[in-house]
């Protein structure tokens, strides 16, 4: 059986270094991180207790004493609703067979937007849905591919991301905010087992824990043809889904904007690079 909640709490309490805690210095100490007796008596619950929690053998705590340890360990928002569903998962839930499926209306929505990157991510990233600028900037971005795997895996989004470093300790705690509590999700296990065994980054990155749902931000890219963006970000969820709506847009009247229009000059449709699905579909 995992102890998915005892690995979070070690790892953030060895993350959290005495100072930030408000502990005095106490000279020379064997690990930079705190010890479990001071996050016990800083969070008022005895030292078996919190030893307990750790080891998975009191599987469920009260909400009060998770959020009073989450307060201590400086937990945000998203980290703190990641502890909670670890200490309390949902029933494993039976998928429908079928695959998920982007709306009509969203479809139609995006293929609109002559100057706006846009793509509808399903729950474990797979690209349900894009419109023609998007596969423009990445063939990547067609329904069918999966946008984690893509990213680690594909050496083609190292050269397109000049923040490629930044772009994946991005989506790695996103990826964990959005999924990682259900730790018994086939899917997701799936998933994590590819990447683990193929990406050495993302290794490193997931064993961080970082949880953080970031739903805006700008991002630099570097296309072979248009050349550099600069584009911002915004991740919408779509309502009475587990679907999510991203969108890269450029500062109206820069260059990056221009780029764009040039970008959309150039990607004539049907010039999208097979994906899974529709190889699958062709065979």
């Amino acid at each position: 059986m995992t102890n998915a909640l005892g690995d979070y709490l070690r790892t953030r309490r060895e993350r959290l270094t005495p100072a930030e805690a408000g502990l005095p210095g106490h000279g020379h100490r064997r690990v930079p991180g705190l010890r479990r007796e001071e996050v016990a008596f800083l969070a008022g619950v005895s030292g078996d207790y919190y030893v307990r929690l750790e080891q998975g053998r009191d599987r469920h705590p009260s909400e009060q004493v998770l959020l009073g340890i989450a307060r201590l360990l400086r937990l945000d928002e998203d980290a703190t609703r990641y502890l909670l569903q670890l200490a309390n998962p949902p029933a494993h839930r039976r998928r429908a067979p079928r695959p998920e499926q982007a709306s009509e209306g969203i479809r139609t929505l995006i293929d609109s937007w002559p100057l706006t990157l846009a793509y509808v991510h399903g729950r474990y990233l797979d690209v349900l849905a894009a419109n023609r600028l998007a596969v423009a900037l990445s063939p990547f971005n067609a329904p069918g591919y999966n946008s984690i795997l893509a990213a680690f895996l594909e050496p083609e989004m190292r050269e397109l991301y000049e923040d490629w470093e930044d772009m994946t300790a991005r989506v790695v705690p996103y990826l964990r905010a959005i999924d990682g509590a259900d730790t018994e999700d086939p899917r997701l296990v799936e998933l994590l087992g590819q990447l683990t065994l193929r990406s050495e980054r993302f290794s490193t990155l997931w064993a961080r824990q970082d949880v953080k749902r970031k739903s805006t931000g700008a991002t630099r890219f570097n296309h072979p043809q248009a050349g550099p963006l600069q584009l911002h970000y915004e991740k919408l969820v779509v309502p009475g889904s587990e679907q999510t709506l991203i969108t890269y847009h450029a500062e109206p009247g820069s260059e990056t904007e221009e780029r764009l229009q040039l970008l959309a000059m150039l990607s004539a449709p049907g010039e999208v690079r097979d994906s899974p699905a529709s190889r699958s579909q062709r065979d």
